[in-house]
């Protein structure tokens, strides 16, 4: 198959050409935008359901790894569906364990690592230390860059972004196109509550990673990651202090 040739989109009726070119985006954005309404009341298998038939072998989704539970839902309608993870070379310990360790436990996904073009050692030495003095233009280059590059090979990408994260996640949609990277974004657990998101761990013993456990229900990078206050929402604990609140990957 050349990489113009089209291909039938099965519950679309369009036709999706594999050259991400004008034409495919304005199809393909009308298409997320259907459903993103059709599909609010879909469970998450329906949804990923839906990526897996709309996209094939260009979906991958994306982990921060502070849990494998979108890696191992998508695993199970895709198995060996690509699992990105932006080593962005702060990270914690036991990301780094816990992205090693879904490696080996779930055998149907395969972890592609994006990382930045510079080493953390060289960006310091050019720009100094911008977790602290930049934070925004730290996560522009080791994260928003190194995803958007590696996006590039796909069509789709899923993540685990739940609408009672924060405040600026209330209404993220189901399904969207996502016009920064130029494809389609879905968010198979979006709707999801606290007590259905703790429920798929208990019942199918998903790993967490650790630090879950030791207070930090979100996980960044180690440098502007803090345990949130009590009472305030799971993600008040990275960049604390600062006016920032997302990395630029959702917002």
């Amino acid at each position: 198959m050349s990489l113009t040739e089209a291909v039938p989109l099965p519950l679309a009726g369009v036709t999706h050409v594999r050259r991400r070119d004008a034409r495919w985006a304005e199809e393909t954005e009308r298409l997320a935008t259907k459903a993103g309404l059709e599909l609010e009341d879909a469970t998450a298998i329906e949804i990923v359901r839906w990526a897996a038939e709309n996209f094939g072998e260009r979906v991958a989704v994306t982990a921060s790894m502070a849990d494998a539970v979108v890696a191992h839902l998508v695993s199970t309608v895709k198995p060996g569906v690509d699992v990105l993870f932006l080593n962005t070379g702060y990270h914690f310990a036991e990301t780094i364990g816990t992205r090693d360790a879904v490696a080996v436990v779930y055998p149907e996904v395969r972890i592609v690592n994006a990382e930045a073009e510079q080493s953390v050692a060289d960006q310091e030495a050019e720009f100094g230390p911008l977790n602290r003095t930049d934070p925004a233009q730290c996560c522009f280059l080791r994260k928003v860059v190194p995803l958007r590059e590696t996006l590039a090979r796909y069509d789709a990408w899923v993540t685990g972004v739940r609408r009672v994260d924060a405040p600026t996640r209330a209404s993220t949609p189901i399904v969207q196109w996502d016009d920064r990277n130029g494809l389609v974004k879905v968010n198979p657990i979006a709707a999801w509550s606290d007590e259905e998101f703790t429920n798929y761990i208990a019942d199918r013993g998903i790993l967490e990673n650790p630090l879950v456990g030791a207070g930090y229900p979100s996980i960044g990078c180690a440098p502007c990651t803090a345990k949130p206050l009590p009472g305030q929402d799971s993600r008040s604990g990275r960049w604390a202090g600062q006016a920032k609140t997302e990395c630029g990957l959702h917002g």
